[in-house]
């Protein structure tokens, strides 16, 4: 199937030319897709001269060409590569294509329609995220770059997938760094209000525009896969920092004898307890801080045979490093606090 000629393509004969310092290229040759602004040859080629999200083709110092790229001179990361083939600049048919790709992937991993179909640089796609929900996909989209081809995405989406509704759920943080708004609503379809999900037998239901992230967390569905070797049947579990109860309704599908959720949104539990009842089973909820709750229930003398730790991000920028390992150590110990003897830490 060929698609129609891009309102991008006219432009791409006239894209400009970015250039690296000397000895800036090993990294990227060697397969990484990040470019940073102190590895550009700035003398040659300003990057006061691209507008954010602007197209260019990336050459090393002596001219060689490393790649069809977006640029965004007000990100520590300016380039990020698209398409390494000078023959395949970045189009409306290179984005249908990376689409499919990714799509025929998870179609053979799986059946069912509730994956992640798009996972960034993992699909050659930076800066973009899709997760489909049957019919109805949600998007982010984290950089400059991939906002500025979002009518591009949006259509190619329609075409290769044909969902009903496409949801752009632009809040994340990552679009600070990007010197983005922060912006959600439908691209085309109408918007429900919860999303349906699907995951190893089990079902489940999210809120969307109140949901974490784009709803669910499709990246650990391969993990909550794997936890069932390590529940034994009758089992205590912990689910720390819980949100929507994944964790904690696998474990019970896989023989657990209770489950305990512990996240600080109400709502969230909330979602964890009417996930648990729509699969059969029940478990229990404490609205509290992770750390705060860990203490508690140490101090209670509970214990358990598998803590699950599913933390968000404490480490966002470089900055952040120090701070956000003795938080993520204090979490594990707290949490090893809690385990029996021959227990399992899943985190």
């Amino acid at each position: 199937m060929h698609s129609k000629p891009s309102s991008l393509e006219p432009a791409l004969a006239a894209v400009p030319t970015l250039r690296l310092k000397r000895g800036e290229d090993r990294r990227l040759a060697a397969g990484h897709l990040w470019v940073f602004s102190n590895e550009i040859d700035t003398e040659r080629t300003p990057l006061v001269g691209f507008e954010p999200g602007a197209l260019a083709e990336l050459r090393g110092h002596r001219d060689v060409f490393m790649g069809h790229v977006y640029v965004n001179p007000h990100a520590l990361i300016c380039a990020r590569i698209l398409s390494r083939d000078i023959r395949r600049p970045v189009d409306e048919s290179l984005i249908e294509e990376r689409l499919r790709s990714a799509l025929a992937l998870r179609e053979r991993l799986g059946n069912a329609p509730y994956y992640r179909w798009v996972f960034g640089e993992s699909d050659l796609l930076p800066g973009l995220v899709l997760d489909r929900y049957g019919d109805i996909v949600v998007g982010q989209i984290a950089t400059a770059g991939m906002e500025a081809l979002k009518g591009v995405v949006t259509a190619a989406v329609r075409r290769v997938a044909d969902p009903v509704t496409l949801y752009w759920k632009n809040d994340s943080n990552a679009r600070d760094l990007e010197h983005l708004e922060k912006e959600s609503g439908a691209a085309f379809g109408t918007v429900p209000e919860a999303l349906a999900v699907q995951e190893s037998g089990l079902a489940f239901a999210v809120p969307l525009a109140a949901g974490q992230k784009t709803g669910w967390f499709f990246d650990q569905t391969a993990n909550r896969t794997r936890l069932k070797r390590y529940v034994s049947s009758g089992a205590r579990v912990l689910d720390v920092c819980s949100y929507a109860g994944g964790w904690a309704v696998a474990a019970l599908s896989y023989g657990a004898g209770s489950a305990l959720c512990v996240d600080s949104s109400a709502t969230a539990l909330d979602s964890a307890r009417a996930n648990a009842a729509r699969n059969g089973f029940s478990l229990e909820v404490l609205c509290e801080d992770a750390f705060d709750a860990l203490k508690l229930l140490a101090a209670q003398g509970e214990r358990f045979d598998v803590v699950v730790l599913d933390p968000p991000a404490f480490i966002k920028r470089k900055k952040d490093i120090a701070q956000g390992q003795a938080a993520y150590r204090k979490l594990n110990q707290l949490a090893l606090g809690v385990l029996a003897d021959e227990g399992v830490l899943v985190s």
